[in-house]
């Protein structure tokens, strides 16, 4: 079994990219796509287990989930926030408000329960543990050799 992050061309994932991704004056090796700026996440893995480090700074622990549905692992978050300023009239000088989601799909296979898996959320980084499965060896069928 391998874990593989589910990828989608997506319009979106331009505006969602670092930046400092680009290098300077926008100059990116050929071929190379930028990374996504929210949710980046590392895979580990290790003899019994796929560790997922993601990345969610910013983000409360009530405001993010993790499903398994059809052998996919989707992890997703919101968040809502408001920033104020004003001056001592007590008039705007500026008032900004970010609502936004973000959500990332993992195939994890048929055979992994969502029992198997266990998830911990710490210091802005979910850390998601997905163990491998065993798959049983197939049986071997005699060879019979025919006799003339």
């Amino acid at each position: 079994m391998m874990l593989v992050p589910a990828r989608r061309n997506d319009f979106l994932s331009d505006f969602l990219s670092d930046p400092w991704d680009m290098g300077f004056f926008g100059n990116r090796p050929q071929g190379q796509k930028p990374a996504p700026a929210m949710m980046k996440t590392d895979i580990k893995e290790t003899e019994k287990a796929f560790e997922l480090d993601i990345d969610l700074p910013g983000f409360k622990k009530e405001n993010v989930h993790a499903e398994l549905q059809d052998g996919y692992l989707t992890v997703s978050a919101n968040t809502e926030t408001e920033t104020e300023d004003k001056d001592e009239q007590g008039t705007y000088l500026r008032k900004e408000r970010f609502t936004g989601s973000c959500s990332r799909s993992f195939y994890v296979g048929d055979d992994i329960s969502e029992d198997d898996i266990s998830a911990k959320f710490e210091n802005g980084i979910l850390k998601v543990t997905v163990p491998k499965k065993q798959l049983p060896a197939p049986e071997e069928a005699k060879k019979v050799i025919g006799i003339e």
